[in-house]
């Protein structure tokens, strides 16, 4: 069986993902078989597995980091929120029902088996697994069957390491304050503190290191200084949502909807040396940008309402007119057409008229579409005729069957036969295909694309792909924490076990 560590933080966006990255990549470099872990995860981005499980994307980035394909058994419940009162309950990857908060919390006890047996059968396959908490162990109305933090470092008899976000300020009181909030079998599953996100010098910082160590009882085993590192994001408290402004020679404006899911999608292009990617959620900010994006979501229907109350739709629809490409990704694609249908009311019920780019129809059914699929674009025209036959990686995440008289912008090589996805109708494109950008080429080809269509020439272009640059910033994460950390300690946390 697996030796277990635990990564817990004061409170979400801590840092607890790339910390157990971080460490996934040292135990890695070292010669281990690790694999991360999160018992129960609420997030909006999620990815598929070679055997068509849907799971946390946060896990999936982990796994990478580790070196090892990723497995559902990382992530065996993944909430994924349709309402401010409701998510879609997602059990060892495959969908188990839609339920209000208070009903999952009331059934939460049910899944514990799942999380154990996730839990130990990937411990007879690793070395080492390195678990990520949720939120904060001092939620003290959420202790109940807790899946996600203390309950969940029992179940693995895990020693934890807390960890707390200096950048807000206010650290000392959140690692004490969480400390005092654990009962006292739970402060005896702490075996270490760490600051996270600490900008200048540290000397300043550590007279107040030994004070901390005294009231918590517990030992610093490191102090992380904030490094600006571009990994896949877990959910939407990522920074780079926050991004309003274009510097780049390329402007590409991603709306976002009020339940957008996938925003990984994008990374892509955020990265490529000539675009510059922002989210935008009024039609001000929207402008008049040379790409339009409308990403996935968890509630297609509720964010195309959004759309048309916000006047996002009406001036989506006037660039698109005016000649701006637009560009639609599985539920942003479901809105580009002209009607959308939900019979048996997988999501608000009734019917709805899409923004009217694209001439298809969505029907919701109540089969999830998860499958991860090679591809390549077919014979594009007009703007997006630079992507034309170039080959295409990624997964499909959806309910929703969408039929239409537009030419298919994507072929899909599958198993069984190849299938067409998508549509194009001159300069509006659609796909169900999640990563659509990240293969090698198309963002390329989509700058070259776009600076065409501006009548600019762009130079010569030579840059990392997207998983070479991945790995440089997997190596990055691992070499800052080698550095901030007591390594020796942690191993010694980690084989003393709890």
């Amino acid at each position: 069986m697996a030796k277990a560590i635990m990564v817990q933080g004061t409170m979400s966006n801590a840092g607890k993902s790339l910390l157990v990255a971080g460490l996934c990549r040292i135990f890695a470099r070292a010669g281990y078989k690790v694999a991360p872990f999160k018992g129960q995860n609420m997030a909006l981005n999620s990815a598929v597995t070679k055997d068509g499980l849907e799971m946390g994307r946060a896990q999936v980035m982990q796994a990478e980091a580790a070196g090892i394909d990723p497995d559902v058994r990382m992530n065996p419940i993944l909430l994924k929120p349709t309402s401010d009162m409701g998510s879609q309950v997602i059990v060892l990857g495959e969908v188990l029902d839609t339920m209000k908060a208070a009903d999952y919390y009331a059934y939460k006890a049910n899944l514990k088996s799942s999380v154990q047996d996730a839990f130990d059968s990937l411990s007879e396959d690793f070395d080492i697994v390195v678990i990520e908490g949720a939120g904060s162990p001092a939620e003290i109305n959420l202790k109940t069957d807790d899946l996600a933090n203390m309950g969940m470092a029992k179940m693995a008899k895990a020693p934890v390491l807390l960890v707390g976000d200096i950048d807000p300020g206010g650290v000392f009181a959140q690692l004490y304050g969480t400390m005092e909030l654990l009962g006292e079998d739970e402060r005896a599953m702490v075996k270490g503190l760490v600051i996270n996100k600490f900008r200048g010098d540290v000397e300043i910082l550590r007279p107040g290191l030994a004070p901390l160590e005294e009231m918590c009882g517990v030992p610093v085993v490191g102090v992380v200084p904030y490094t600006k590192l571009d990994l896949d994001d877990e959910d939407s408290l990522a920074t780079r949502l926050n991004q309003h402004s274009s510097e780049g020679v390329l402007d590409v404006a991603v709306i976002r909807i009020p339940h957008l899911s996938n925003f990984t999608d994008f990374n892509a292009i955020e990265r490529h040396p000539m675009m510059a990617l922002r989210y935008v959620d009024n039609a001000v900010e929207l402008g008049r940008p040379d790409l339009v994006v409308l990403p996935g979501t968890k509630n297609t229907l509720d964010d195309l309402a959004w759309l048309k109350e916000s006047g996002m739709a009406r001036c989506t629809k006037a660039l698109a007119a005016q000649g701006t490409p637009v560009i639609g990704i599985c539920g942003g694609y479901q809105m580009l057409g002209e009607q959308l249908h939900d019979p048996f009311g997988v999501e608000e019920g009734g019917d709805a008229e899409g923004l009217g780019l694209l001439p298809m129809e969505t029907t919701f059914t109540t089969e999830k579409r998860r499958t991860r699929i090679t591809g390549k674009c077919l014979d594009l025209e007009g703007v997006f005729a630079p992507l034309s036959q170039l080959d295409l990686e990624g997964y499909e995440i959806h309910m929703g069957t969408t039929t239409g008289s537009c030419p298919a912008s994507v072929c899909l090589h599958q198993q069984d036969g190849d299938v067409t996805d998508g549509g194009q109708c001159g300069n509006v494109l659609g796909s169900y295909l999640h990563g659509f950008f990240d293969a090698p080429g198309i963002c390329d080809a989509l700058a070259q694309a776009l600076a065409q269509a501006r009548g600019i020439s762009l130079p010569e272009l030579q840059h990392k792909t997207s998983q070479a640059f991945k790995e440089e910033q997997y190596d990055l994460l691992a070499d800052t924490l080698e550095a901030a950390l007591d390594m020796d300690q942690v191993y010694r946390i980690l084989n003393e076990g709890v």
